[in-house]
Formats: C-alpha cells, structure tokens, sequence
C-alpha cells in the first residue's frame, strides 16, 4: 500500500519548510512497502550545525502549526549534526552535509519510489499573491 494522502501532505509541508531555510537536496521515499513502522522519509542536509538545528525548528512549526502534528520523538538535535524527527506516518531525517554522504540514505532506499515535492522558489509576499504577478 502505498504512503497516506496525509503522509503526502506532512511531507510536502516539511519540505515547504526545510526550503525556506535553504535545505539543499531534499528528497522524499515512499517505505511503506519495506518498513511496517513509517510509510515515508524525508531527508534533507544543510553545510552547518546551525542551519541543520534552523531546518529542524521551522519543519515542526509548520507541521505543528499547519496539521497540529509533533513529533513522538526527535533525536540528534544536540549534536546538530543529523536529527530525525519521528511523526509516525513519516519519517524526517535533516543531516550535515557530512553525515549525508557518508550515510548515503537515498543510496539505501534507491528501490523504494520517490515522492515528488514541490520545487524550491522565491518565497511570494501577501501582497504579491493576491494582485497577481508583480512584473506585469
């Protein structure tokens, strides 16, 4: 069976956030498949302890604010160096650049599919959105 919509939609919420402080390389696995615990997994990295600790702050605010979602259980943050965030239907793993490529996670999971994510962009201010495009 494949990810729940609501895995879907904390996944892509998270990489919302995860963009907005300048995550690079984040990625989505559907594990429902291989793993009877999680149905996805969410890994993005960041070049430094501090930007890994600002992803992982933003990320449970917005699931927080957005889907009145915390996590069960959050490991690594006081090392600052890989901290996985535990939602139960999904899975966030935010690591150093580092720890990313000595790990490899997506090199583990590379047969399970990918869940597409929005792409990251300029952020759009209130006014901006609301009376269309501001270049016209």
């Amino acid at each position: 069976m494949p990810a729940t919509e609501r895995a879907v939609e904390l996944l892509t919420a998270a990489a919302e956030a995860a963009h907005d402080k300048k995550a690079e390389n984040v990625l989505a696995f559907d594990v429902s498949e291989q793993l009877a615990i999680t149905d996805a997994f969410l890994v993005a990295s960041a070049s430094n302890d501090r930007q890994v600790r600002a992803i992982v702050d933003a990320i449970e605010e917005k699931l927080r604010i957005d889907f009145d979602a915390k996590p069960v259980r959050r490991e690594g943050e006081r090392e600052g160096r890989w901290v996985l965030l535990d939602y139960l239907e999904v899975v966030i793993h935010v690591q150093h650049d580092e720890e990313r490529t000595f790990y490899s996670l997506e090199r583990l999971w590379r047969d399970c599919p990918v869940i597409p994510l929005p792409s990251p962009g300029p952020a759009v201010t209130g006014s901006a959105a609301s009376s269309g495009s501001a270049a016209e």
